[in-house]
């Protein structure tokens, strides 16, 4: 896509600021390791910290590609954007513990003591709804740009990548909330086969491929139909 858009905004730099502030967050420590020994207990939160990061940075990245596509920035994109970042600052914690959990009996942490088996559900619940709450506002997001994309000029094949990005975006969100309800069901009948709600995420795979190659093949024809027109 063209980048319409060549200085980063005020707003740009303020959610960069607190998506920095987010990761910082995520950080186990700020205080340097003393000993070796307080360095392998650091290292120990690495893995949680990774899978944490690389969240936030597919939201982040998701967010600053809209910005970059579309010169756009009314009242409607910032009160997203501030929807956004209150999202991603409010469950930087439970994403945090929730992979701190996972990895704990990976790397030989004692995760196991600080939560209950009678509350995955509840975390499972918790984490989804951050995870759909964050890409339904992305879905919106780039909703607003096509509903304006006679404003924006957008070109053909802009509107294909604008419509493949909601899709994509709306087709994570559907599988975090897939994973809620089975979190819920499990909650209520099965406690434990909560696990499956964390496996529901594998399909964020299985979205992303199909949407990708549906966004593939409309390309193909977009092009396609521009070189038969410069053949005529």
């Amino acid at each position: 896509m063209t980048h319409r858009r060549r200085e980063v905004s005020r707003v740009e730099g303020f959610s960069d600021a607190v998506f920095g502030f987010a990761v910082t967050l995520l950080v186990v420590s700020l205080e340097v390791p003393k000993t070796f020994d307080d360095l392998l207990v650091m290292m120990r939160g690495f893995p949680a910290f990774a899978a944490s990061f690389a969240m936030l940075f597919q939201v982040w990245w998701r967010h600053y590609r809209f910005f970059r596509r579309y010169d756009l920035e009314d009242s409607y994109v910032i009160r997203l954007t501030g929807l956004l970042l209150f999202v991603v600052l409010f469950y930087v914690y439970p994403m945090k513990f929730l992979w701190s959990v996972f990895f704990g009996p990976f790397v030989g942490n004692a995760e196991s003591h600080v939560i209950a088996p009678r509350q995955v559900p509840t975390l499972f619940i918790v984490y989804g709804l951050g995870i759909a709450a964050a890409y339904l506002i992305l879905a919106a997001l780039y909703r607003h740009a096509y509903v304006l994309r006679e404003a924006l000029a957008l070109t053909p094949l802009e509107l294909v990548d604008t419509r493949i990005e909601i899709y994509r975006s709306a087709g994570i969100a559907c599988v975090a909330l897939l994973s809620v309800a089975i979190a819920g069901v499990c909650a209520a009948f099965a406690p434990n086969l909560v696990g499956i709600a964390g496996y529901a995420y594998v399909l964020i795979g299985v979205s992303e491929t199909l949407i990708g190659s549906y966004g593939g093949r409309l390309r193909a024809r977009l092009r396609a139909q521009s070189e038969g027109d410069e053949a005529r």
